[in-house]
């Protein structure tokens, strides 16, 4: 296998999509995400890094899908199978063009993301790999799904499970193994088997307190390297601990630190394997000035290449 040339330093161009998924669950706000992200200046922070930064504006899907489930507590289905769609075409007429940045939504809106880019993957015969960052595992599917809510769901669906039938067919589900999960603390008891037996790379907090957050890390990305592939990055609020990012609906307390979060922001961009990114969750209506708005901006430049140690000090006065 040819190896590629690592493009640690290299300008990407950035294609910024807006993906204002509000359907995933009942709690609503997160269709603000993107704008709130344009407010905190994302596109400044990637162009600042030298990026050239097209935004595309927000994504419309077509009308509301006219399916029904056989789950009486399955919340807004047509409207998120319409969402996936159009997100579909989406990524995977993004792909080809630069680096895309969808910026959330709920994180049903990956369904869409992820499997757009499978395809285009498939179609340059090189697999896909997804690292997800997110207190939940999302493994739930239409059928098992007890709350109704499909941001539950996108793994569940574009690794191939049952019970999606009023979705899109799949092209190149991602197969299990090349799913890794890091920050997970919260897993119904279903979703914890379907893991198990799909050979999906959970790392739970836990796991990171006794080992790290680098290790597993370094291991899947030297995973990706090997098998030249495409490597998809799907970032939730609440991988965060939610005393540092309170601007998410389905807080789970213990979540990555301000400095794990960055350190893993920071492997990503030194192996040069991140393809396209999800910024997903963000509910503008439960932040604090913006505070989790500005630090998800701050990360993803971090992906990008700014590092920790470039930032002035700030200077404190006495009042």
């Amino acid at each position: 296998m040819a190896q590629r040339k690592r493009q640690e330093t290299a300008l990407r161009d950035c294609v910024l999509i807006g993906a204002p998924v509000d359907s995933g669950k009942r709690r609503r706000g997160c269709l603000m995400g993107p704008d709130a992200l344009r407010v905190a200046d994302l596109a400044g922070a990637l162009s600042g890094l030298g990026h050239r930064v097209r935004d595309l504006g927000n994504v419309k899907p077509a009308e509301a899908a006219k399916v029904t489930s056989a789950n009486p507590a399955v919340h807004a289905l047509g409207e998120t199978v319409a969402w996936t769609r159009a997100l579909r075409t989406a990524a995977r007429e993004a792909m080809p063009t630069g680096f895309p940045v969808f910026m959330g939504g709920d994180h049903s809106l990956s369904a869409g993301t992820v499997a757009g880019v499978a395809d285009y993957a498939h179609a340059i015969g090189r697999p896909l790999f997804v690292l997800w960052l997110d207190a939940h595992s999302d493994f739930n599917t239409p059928e098992t799904t007890e709350s109704g809510n499909l941001h539950g769901t996108p793994v569940a669906y574009f690794t191939g499970q049952p019970g999606f039938d009023a979705f899109p067919p799949l092209t190149a589900p991602v197969p299990g193994g090349h799913v890794c999960m890091l920050g997970i603390r919260s897993v119904d008891p279903g979703e914890h088997a379907g893991l198990i037996e799909n050979g999906i790379d959970a790392h739970d907090m836990r796991s990171i307190d006794e080992h790290g957050i680098a290790t597993p890390l370094r291991d899947f990305l030297e995973k990706v390297r090997h098998e030249d592939g495409l490597l998809h990055v799907s970032f939730d609020v609440d991988f965060l601990d939610p005393d540092i990012a309170p601007a998410v609906g389905t807080t789970v307390p213990g979540g990555a630190t301000f400095r794990e979060a960055h350190l893993v922001m920071e492997m990503i961009h030194d192996s040069g394997l991140a393809t396209s990114l999800d910024l997903v969750e963000l509910n503008p209506f439960l932040d604090e000035r913006g505070k989790t708005a500005s630090l998800m901006v701050d990360l993803a430049a971090s992906l990008m290449g700014k590092r920790i140690f470039d930032r002035p000090t700030q200077q404190h006065t006495q009042g």
